[in-house]
Formats: structure tokens, sequence, C-alpha cells
């Protein structure tokens, strides 16, 4: 069915083109329910000297108010003080919405409040008492300065003696830790790829020949049928345990992985999976550390394994890349959806990833399938 034809179409957006302004023309104002221009989208750069100016003339004003009515006491002071708190406080909102949000942004802003909040008790006082007795300021003033030290301690507390020495101590810790985990995680790695060969090497071949001779002691047992039934058997066992012993092997660390890379491994396992997968693999600039190989082959093994589990045999796509230094798996499939992200299986699978500084996520909803993503580093 056609896109446009669809009652679910999504409709297409168009926006209306906005007129273009003049460089000195004044900034548009949106306009109200009434249709009436309503406020400046943004205050304009020039309100604050203007209302400097304002204030200005109102106080002059007064003042000459003052004089022509013979003087005596200055009470034009005050109007002085109700002009000049606006100012300020319009001074410290233009600053505040100006310079760009931080730390010491904030500090700045606490200070300049706290400043004139200072200022008007000062003044005051000093409008209201004769001489220097009775400071009653003192106690505002002291704790509004002791929450701007408090305020300028919590953000310089980095530049403290002693503050820079723990944080490279910690930095040399977390340095050594990492160097230390890799390490052991590469050692296991290659005592895994150990043992796989010894058991390949060793104990498989011997259960091979073993499986040999007793099938020769059947041949030559035809006469006596108990004894050779008995030798047959023997064989089934010898023979089973060399294919379990052969899957064992191969869920430490499979061959194909050590010699051809993930890559094939991956290809392997999508050949071998019960349900029809699909597996697009780039090829690597750079081969993953063992460790990390085989950390990302048994995510791909176990998520196929659950896709045969509970997907009902629906088709699975496998995408193997590399971006920006990091090695992205992606397994899709079509089933039912509906996956728990936090299931033993799938949370085993999230900590052997998140081990190698890796992530993995899990998307599942109902009807839609399940999606495993598992980034790993790629290099050293």
């Amino acid at each position: 069915m056609d896109a446009d034809a669809s009652p679910t179409a999504p409709t297409e957006l168009r926006t209306p083109a906005l007129p273009t302004l003049d460089a000195g023309a004044p900034p548009a104002r949106a306009a109200t329910p009434g249709g009436l221009p309503g406020p400046a989208a943004a205050p304009p750069g020039n309100a604050l000297p203007l209302h400097i100016a304002l204030s200005a003339l109102a106080g002059l004003v007064v003042t000459i108010i003052w004089a022509v009515t013979g003087g005596g006491y200055y009470w034009p002071a005050w109007v002085w003080l109700g002009v000049a708190v606006p100012v300020a406080v319009h001074a410290i909102i233009r600053f505040g919405v100006s310079a760009p949000a931080s730390a010491r942004h904030g500090l700045a802003l606490h200070g300049m409040v706290t400043g004139l909040i200072g200022a008007i008790l000062l003044i005051v006082w000093g409008f209201t008492t004769d001489g220097l007795h009775d400071f009653w300021p003192l106690w505002p003033l002291l704790i509004l300065g002791v929450a701007v030290a408090v305020h300028a301690l919590v953000i310089y507390a980095d530049r403290l003696p002693g503050t820079r020495e723990r944080e490279a101590q910690l930095q040399e810790r977390v340095g050594e830790l990492t160097r230390t985990r890799q390490g052991a995680l590469d050692v296991q790695a290659a005592e895994l790829r150990r043992i796989e060969r010894d058991l390949h090497d060793g104990a498989q071949a011997r259960l091979v020949a073993l499986s040999l001779l007793l099938g020769r002691t059947e041949e030559r047992l035809g006469d006596r049928p108990e004894e050779a039934e008995l030798v047959r058997r023997a064989r089934a066992e010898a023979s089973a345990a060399i294919g379990e012993l052969r899957d064992l092997a191969r869920g430490i660390a499979p061959p194909v992985l050590a010699d051809r890379g993930l890559a094939a491994a991956v290809e392997a396992l999508g050949r071998r999976a019960a349900t029809p997968v699909t597996v697009d693999a780039e090829a690597l600039e750079v081969r993953p550390l063992p460790v990390v190989e085989t950390a990302a082959y048994f995510v791909v093994a176990e998520a196929l394994t659950n896709v045969a589990k509970h997907a009902a045999g629906a088709p699975a796509h496998v995408r193997l890349g590399e971006q920006d230094g990091r090695l992205l798996i992606e397994i899709a499939d079509e089933g039912p959806g509906g996956a728990i992200a936090e299931g033993s299986g799938l949370i085993g699978l999230r900590h052997r990833v998140e081990a190698l500084d890796g992530t993995l996520t899990v998307t599942s909803v109902k009807g839609s399938g399940t999606t495993i993503h598992a980034e790993f580093p790629c290099g050293r």
C-alpha cells in the first residue's frame, strides 16, 4: 500500500518562512490572545542603561524638590535608596542571564546578592543611627559572609592543601587496579586456552584411542555375543564421553576462535544454530584481545541459544563491526519479544561484558522481537 494512502502515515510539517528583520529594527514581540503585541522574547541590551537613567532622573527630581522647599533633613536619600535597589537587582539579573552557567558563576551571583543586602543594611543603619554605637547590622553581615565563605569553600575544595595529592594517589590507584585487572583477565584467557588444548590433545585423544581399541576388541569377540555386547556398550560410552569432552572444550575456547578470529567463529555459530541465522561480519582493523573475543563469542552464542529456546525458531540476524575503536555486536530476532532484561542469563552476560569495560543493552517489546546490543573496547 502506498505510504501516502496509509491512515497512519505521518503528516509533513512545514514551517512558515520567518520575515527578515533590519539591523536597526526592534525585537519581535509575541502576540497575546487578543492580538496585541506581548512582551519581547528577550530583554533589549539597552534596558539596564535606560533603567539607570530613569532612576537617576527620579532622584534628581526629588532632590530639586527638597532644595526648593527649604532643605533641612535630607529625606530624598530614602528615594535614592528606593530607586537604586531595583537598579542593582536588574544588574544582577542581567549578569545571571548573560553569563554562562557554572559553579563560579553561581558563586559570583551569591556574592552579588550578599553584597547588595549588606549594602542596604549599612545604608539603612547609617540613615537611622547617630554615631558608631549600636552597630546592629553586624550579625546579619556575619551570617551572610559565612554563607558566601562556605559556598566558596565547596567550589574551591580541590585547591585545598593535600587535595591534589589525594586525587593523584586515587588516580594512580585506579590505574594500577585497571592494569592488574587487565593482566588477570589476560592470564585467565590464556589459561582457558591452555586447558582447551590439553583437553583436545590429551584426554580427548586418549578417549579416541580407547574407542578404537574397543572397536577392534568387539570385532574379535564375534563368537562371544555377551562379551561383545559389553564391549559395544563401553565403546558407546567412550564415544559419548568424547562428544561431551568436545563440547566442553568448545565451550571453554572454540578452536575456530583462536585460529581464524571472531568473525569466522560467529559465522560458524550461525551455521550450527537451530534457527535461521544471517551473519553480517565486517572485517576488524585490529583483532581484539583474546579475552574480549571470548566474551563476545559467548554473548552471541548465548543470545542464539535464547532465540532457539524462547523465540520458537524465529529467524535472527547477527551484526559484527567496529566503530571508534570499539567492537559492536548486535543480535536481533523476530520472535515474540518480552524478554526479561533482568533475568539470570542476561544478567550474567551483562556482568561478563561490564567486567571488560563494555556495555550490554537489551531491547525487547512484546510482538517486536528482541535485540541485544553489546560494545567492547577493541585494542589494548
